[in-house]
């Protein structure tokens, strides 16, 4: 399971300003049918971290354990547009930047206890679990949408 705070201080010693409570779950969006059912059994999923600067993806590994690497960093300042819609139980998440198009996949926190993201983003608070993919989502997909409308 990855702790929210292991993020920030992966992100802290990489030179990153991590903002506390904007931190999902999320995976790359396949690109059709064909796509979505192979990306089914795939575990490849991602911390979606907006920083101060930019926002960073963390991947986490097989073991449900954070890697300590960036896998990707994109600056604030190259978003042309940000534009979120639902697709069955989850958020697709679209980029525009000066260079790309990249689109990620967040399940929706409503079914969050019971799929992937739920099991990788819990955490423990005294005697009560929670998870935080779900706690922030709301937060976190609302600053995104701020970060740049499309013209």
């Amino acid at each position: 399971m990855a702790k929210e705070t292991k993020v920030w201080k992966i992100l802290k010693e990489a030179g990153f300003e991590p903002i506390e409570d904007l931190t999902i779950i999320v995976k790359y969006a396949p690109a059709n049918l064909s796509a979505k059912i192979t990306d089914f059994f795939h575990m490849d999923f991602y911390v979606f971290q907006l920083c101060k600067d930019e926002i960073v993806l963390v991947p986490i590994n097989q073991l449900a354990m954070l890697k300590k690497e960036v896998a990707l960093e994109i600056p604030y300042s190259t978003i042309k547009s940000v534009e979120v819609t639902e697709d069955l139980l989850n958020n697709v998440i679209t980029i525009v930047t000066d260079t790309d198009t990249i689109r990620f996949t967040a399940q929706q926190k409503e079914l969050s206890d019971f799929r992937s993201s739920g099991i990788l983003a819990v955490q423990g608070k005294g005697l009560k679990l929670s998870n935080w993919h779900k706690e922030n989502f709301d937060a976190t997909i609302e600053a995104l949408k701020k970060l740049h409308q499309p013209a």
